[in-house]
């Protein structure tokens, strides 16, 4: 599934809570070697050196670097600094939630708004375009969006950008597709992360996902599911794979309404990713 001695850059690290955190670990388990980006040294100090659910030597053992998408030489210094790679993923979104998210879509706040489209969006092309030259031998890259196919109450402009992002996944893979590398995106469901937690509304987005869901959908155990179908796009079993944005969301995304009681699967019985090949 993962290149073994491959390496990989795993962007937008926050905490052992966030779905890239699961991802990178993911590749680590299958024999993949990982490098994390963090945005920078304050948060990297609150939310990883200071977290109680690492040991010293899991903290000593990560390889981290500080980088700000939307710095184009921040970008650059990261992907090159973990070169040569085999795969990158982009974990990165961000909105301020006084602003983008909540009750009210419109906004006067438009530099949020173009914050928020340069860091979920804009910043996968520059990640790209470094990539490509630290992958001479081709390689993958993976985006993180959510269902784009719907407006969520409160998500609002992050649901705008995630549009645009696969869009740009589109588009990234035919230009990309002449080196060799492949570019996708993983639309996840909804899990509980520090950054799901600034989301305005994201329980009711969650209540939504579990009544849609024909497989059912936890948001905590799932986000093995989601990492084990990044591992897989970002390996050698998906070569011929690209531009593409794969659901893994429990079906709720092709649901029209809710689940009838008949059709809702068993309490304690949807199906259980092992995060294993």
């Amino acid at each position: 599934m993962i290149e073994h001695g491959g390496r990989y850059l795993v962007m937008g690290l926050l905490s052992p809570g966030s779905l890239a955190w699961a991802i990178g670990q993911t590749v680590s388990s299958l024999g993949g070697k990982v490098f994390y980006t963090v945005q920078n040294e304050t948060l990297k100090k609150r939310y990883l050196d200071s977290s109680r659910e690492l040991s010293d030597s899991e903290r000593a053992g990560l390889e981290v670097v500080l980088c700000d998408v939307a710095d184009e030489k921040q970008v650059e210094s990261a992907v090159h600094g973990a070169a040569p790679l085999a795969g990158v993923v982009h974990s990165v979104a961000y909105a301020n939630p006084k602003t983008c998210l909540g009750d009210e879509f419109h906004t006067d706040a438009k530099e949020d708004i173009l914050r928020s489209y340069e860091v979920s969006c804009v910043s996968l092309a520059a990640v790209a375009r470094h990539a490509a030259k630290a992958m001479p031998d081709g390689g993958s890259i993976v985006a993180l969006s959510f269902d784009t196919t719907h407006a969520y109450a409160g998500y609002n402009w992050m649901g705008v950008h995630k549009s645009a992002l696969e869009s740009l996944v589109r588009h990234l893979a035919r230009r990309h597709g002449r080196d060799g590398i492949r570019v996708n995106a993983v639309s996840a469901g909804p899990v509980f992360t520090p950054a799901s937690s600034k989301i305005p509304g994201f329980e009711t987005i969650l209540d939504a996902w579990k009544s849609r869901a024909p497989l059912g959908w936890d948001p905590s155990a799932d986000k093995q599911a989601v990492a084990d179908a990044v591992a897989f796009l970002l390996g050698p079993r998906s070569t011929r794979i690209t531009g593409q944005v794969l659901a893994v969301d429990g079906g709720a995304a092709i649901v029209g309404g809710e689940l009838l009681g008949y059709e809702r699967p068993p309490a304690g019985n949807a199906p259980q990713s092992t995060g294993k090949e």
